[in-house]
C-alpha cells in the first residue's frame, strides 16, 4: 500500500521562509510558552512558536507577524513546550499490538517518534513480515522508522526460525522509504569471530549511510567487547551497570539505557552522568520492550523520562536523552528532536518538567492527543489471511510429550534460573527426584519449547526455577523471543498439553491453565505475536493473565516478560530452543540431565 510521504523540508522551505518573515500566515501559533530548547539546554520564557505545513517556521520571542486571519492561535498560559519524545530502541510486537494500535496507545504519552526493530515478526514471516510492519508504520500520524532485523536466527546453529534473514535481505530493505538502519546485532559472538554474514549485513547498512544497532549481551568488557565495537554497531542497550554505559560511550557508541516493562536499567547506568559527570550527548533513553498493560497503566517514554528524573537526572538532560540525542544518533537532527525551524512540529504541552504530565501532544503540527485522549485516527493495514494462521504443531500434544525420563532415582539437572527485572538468567544445578522413570520438577517448574513454524511435532523439555508456581498449572505463549516457537512453563504436564493445544486452536497468544480449567487467554492472532484490537482491550486480558499468574503462585514483577524471553539464546546464561538447552556462556548446546 502506497501512502503520500510527509513533505520534506525542501518541499516547504519557501512557505517556511515566507511565514517566518511575516509574508504568509502560519497554520498554528502557540503563544506565552516556556519553550524548552534541548539543543542548548535552555528554557525560553514567553517565547512563541509558529507552524506551517507541519513544520516549525518560527521559534522566538514574538510570532505576532506570523498570525493571519486563518491562523489558529493557542495561549499556553506559561506552560512548558517540549519536543515530542523519541524512543531510540523498541519492538512494537512486544506490546502485543500492531503498529497502528501501538501508536494509538503511546500518542497520549507524548511519544511522537519511534525506532522499531520488528525482528519478532521476521522470525515468523521473514522479509515479508518486516515489510508489512514497515508499511503499517508509515500509515501512522506519528513517526515510526523501521530498523531492518539483522539476526534471524539470533544464534545460527542454536535455534530454528520460521524464516532466515541474510545480507541480500538487508540490502533490499535499505532501499525502502521507512528503513532507518540495521536492527540490533544480537549475534555478537559472530561479529567478534569475524562472521562474514554478520559483517556483510553491517556493511550493506553502512554503504546505505544508515545506522547499525548493537546488542552486546555480555559482562565481558575486554577484547571481545572492543572487537564488537570495531565491527560497526553504533549503539547498545544491553548494559546493566555504570561501567557498561561508560565503556560504550568511551568506544564512540551511544549507550541506550532502558526502562521497559521488565528492564530497569536506567538507575544503575545514569550515574555515569549524574555522579561521574560525563558528557550526556552519547546517552539515550529507550524502552526496548513494553507490553500493552504497561502502556495503558503507566505510560511509555514519558514514564522512562520521569524515572530518569527520579534517579537524580537534570530534567533538561533527561529530555535531551529522549529527543535530540536520539535524533542525532539516527542522522535526523534536521528532522525531529528539537523545537527549531524546519523540524517536524512534534511537541508536548506540560506544566512540569519533573513529573512530566502530558497535557497536549502535537505531531507534525496537528493536535493528536489531549488529556490522555487520542484525537486522530491510526490506520490499519489489511493483514493477509496467512498471517493470522501461523501456529502449526503437527499433532495434538499429550502429557507424555512433556516427560523427561531417567533410570536413576535422583538426577542432577541443569536448570534455568529467572532473575527478577533482568534479561539474563542464571545457570543452576539442582537435584530432582525421579518417580516411575520420569523426572519431577519438585519445588520448581518444567519448561518446554514447542516447535510451531513447520508442524514438526517437536518438543524440547527442561526445567526452570524462580517463578514460584504452585501445583496443577501451566502457561503457554507463542511470544517466545526470538524464534517465536511456543514456550510452555508448568507444574502439571497435562495442563501443559492443554495450554499448548489451546494456542494452536486460537492462532497464538498466551494462555494459563490451572486445575483443569483455562484461567486467562490473550489472543494474538497476527503471527502469534500481535492483536489488532485496542490496547485497552489487550491490557484488560493481560491484567486477567497477571492475576491468574499471581493466583498460581508467581510474585515476580512483570513475570510474563521473563517467560517470553526464556528462549532468547543470545542472552546468558541458560536458555532453551527447539534444538535443546543452550549454555549462552559458551554458545553450545548442553544436556538437561548432567
Amino acid at each position: 500500500m502506497e501512502h503520500a510521504p510527509f513533505p520534506t523540508w525542501p518541499d516547504v522551505a519557501a512557505d517556511l521562509v515566507a511565514t517566518a518573515a511575516g509574508r504568509a500566515p502560519a497554520d498554528l501559533v502557540l503563544t506565552n510558552a516556556k519553550v524548552v530548547l534541548v539543543q542548548t539546554r535552555e528554557v525560553m520564557d514567553g517565547w512563541q512558536v509558529a507552524v506551517k505545513q507541519g513544520r516549525f517556521a518560527y521559534v522566538g520571542p514574538d510570532a505576532t507577524h506570523c498570525i493571519g486571519a486563518a491562523t489558529e492561535v493557542q495561549d499556553l498560559a506559561g506552560k512548558y513546550l517540549i519536543p515530542g519524545l523519541c524512543d531510540g530502541h523498541m519492538h512494537i510486537e512486544s506490546g502485543m499490538l500492531t503498529p497502528a494500535e501501538f501508536a494509538r496507545a503511546v500518542i497520549p504519552h507524548g511519544t511522537t517518534s519511534m525506532f522499531t526493530d520488528p525482528h519478532e515478526i521476521a522470525n515468523v514471516f521473514g522479509l515479508r513480515g518486516v515489510r508489512l510492519m514497515h508499511d503499517e508504520a508509515l500509515m501512522q500520524p506519528v513517526n515510526i522508522w523501521t530498523q531492518m532485523p539483522s539476526c534471524a536466527p539470533s544464534a545460527p546453529g542454536l535455534e530454528t526460525t520460521g524464516y532466515e534473514i541474510g545480507p541480500d535481505d538487508v540490502a533490499e530493505a535499505m532501499a525502502w522509504p521507512g528503513i532507518i538502519g540495521l536492527g540490533e546485532m544480537m549475534n555478537f559472538p559472530g561479529v567478534v569471530a569475524g562472521s562474514q554474514q554478520m559483517l556483510a549485513e553491517i556493511a550493506e547498512t553502512q554503504k546505505a549511510g544508515k545506522t547499525v544497532g548493537g546488542h552486546y549481551a555480555s559482562p565481558d568488557l575486554g577484547p571481545d567487547f572492543h572487537a564488537y565495537a570495531a565491527g560497526g554497531p553504533a549503539d547498545d542497550h544491553e548494559g546493566t551497570h555504570e561501567a557498561d554505559a561508560i565503556a560504550r560511550m568511551r568506544q564512540g557508541m551511544r549507550s541506550m539505557i532502558r526502562l521497559g516493562s521488565a528492564w530497569y536499567d536506567i538507575e544503575s547506568q545514569i550515574t555515569a552522568i549524574t555522579e561521574r559527570g560525563l558528557d550526556p550527548r552519547n546517552m539515550i533513553i529507550c524502552t526496548d520492550d513494553c507490553f500493552a498493560k504497561t502502556l495503558v497503566d503507566d505510560g511509555h517514554m514519558n514514564r522512562a523520562v520521569r524515572h530518569a528524573n527520579a534517579c537524580g537526572c537534570d530534567p533538561l538532560i533527561a529530555l535531551q536523552m529522549a529527543t535530540i540525542n536520539t535524533a542525532t544518533h539516527f542522522g535526523l537532527e534536521r528532522e525531529i528532536g528539537q523545537i527549531a525551524p524546519g523540524r517536524r512540529a512534534d511537541m508536548i504541552v506540560t506544566s512540569d518538567l519533573h513529573s512530566l504530565p502530558i497535557e497536549v501532544v502535537y505531531a507534525r503540527g496537528v493536535s493528536v492527543a489531549k488529556g490522555g485522549a487520542v484525537l486522530v485516527d491510526c490506520p490499519h493495514l489489511d493483514w493477509p489471511d496467512d498471517t493470522r494462521a501461523s501456529v502449526h504443531l503437527g499433532k495434538t500434544l499429550e502429557a507424555a510429550d512433556f516427560e523427561i525420563h531417567s533410570d536413576a532415582s535422583q538426577v542432577s539437572a541443569n536448570v534455568i534460573g529467572v532473575v527478577e527485572n533482568q534479561a539474563p538468567t542464571k545457570a543452576l544445578v539442582m537435584d530432582l527426584p525421579v518417580r516411575g522413570g520420569v523426572v519431577e520438577p519438585d519445588g520448581i517448574a518444567q519448561i518446554a519449547l514447542v516447535e510451531r513454524h513447520r508442524g514438526t511435532g517437536g518438543v524440547t523439555n527442561g526445567f526452570v526455577s524462580g517463578f514460584g508456581y504452585g501445583p496443577g498449572m501451566a502457561m503457554a505463549s507463542t511470544v517466545a523471543h526470538d524464534s517465536h516457537h511456543m514456550i510452555v512453563v508448568g507444574t502439571d504436564r497435562a495442563m501443559m498439553a492443554k495450554a499448548a493445544n489451546r494456542l494452536a486452536e486460537v492462532g497464538g497468544g498466551v494462555t494459563l491453565w490451572r486445575d483443569g480449567e483455562e484461567q486467562a487467554l490473550v489472543e494474538l492472532p497476527i503471527a502469534g505475536l500481535m492483536s489488532d484490537a485496542p490496547a485497552t482491550d489487550v491490557a484488560a486480558k493481560v491484567t486477567r493473565l497477571v492475576d491468574a499468574m499471581e493466583a498460581a503462585g508467581c510474585t515476580l514483577n512483570n513475570a510474563y516478560m521473563q517467560h517470553s524471553l526464556l528462549a532468547l539464546v543470545v542472552i546468558p546464561e541458560l536458555r532453551i530452543s527447539d534444538l535443546g538447552l543452550v549454555d549462552v556462556r559458551t554458545f553450545e548446546l548442553t544436556e538437561v540431565i548432567q
